[in-house]
């Protein structure tokens, strides 16, 4: 994920925080807002000091940043993300959590829609 496609702001995150809107699964939470002028989508995350030590929290935002690569072409581009890891994460591999990722961005149906069908 290229660094100009990162939330760094704490008033960015804010935003899509107050905002937004949010789904969840027992893994993730998905806070997304809709900017209509933005090209490509961009992602904040946020992993606890209660989800492990400082090796464990950067792992799971490189599996995070990875998965939301590999599914650039599905995502809808004109929103920004912040994806808050809860504790059950912790003892997932990169495939579970690109799929608790993609479960929670199919609920809150974010996906393309014609290449999400090609997908399948």
């Amino acid at each position: 994920m290229k660094k100009d496609r990162r939330i760094k702001s704490d008033r960015d995150f804010q935003t899509v925080f107050k905002t937004g809107d949010s789904f969840a699964n027992r893994q993730l939470v998905l806070y997304y807002l809709e900017k209509k002028e933005q090209k490509n989508f961009r992602t904040g995350l946020s992993v606890s000091k209660k989800i492990g030590n400082a090796v464990k929290r950067n792992q799971i935002k490189r599996y995070l940043r990875q998965a939301f690569y590999e599914l650039d072409p599905l995502v809808k581009s004109e929103y920004d993300f912040v994806v808050i890891a809860r504790v059950p994460i912790t003892d997932f591999t990169f495939s579970e959590t690109k799929a608790s990722l993609l479960h929670v961005l199919k609920r809150a149906e974010l996906l393309n829609k014609s290449r999400n069908k090609q997908s399948n």
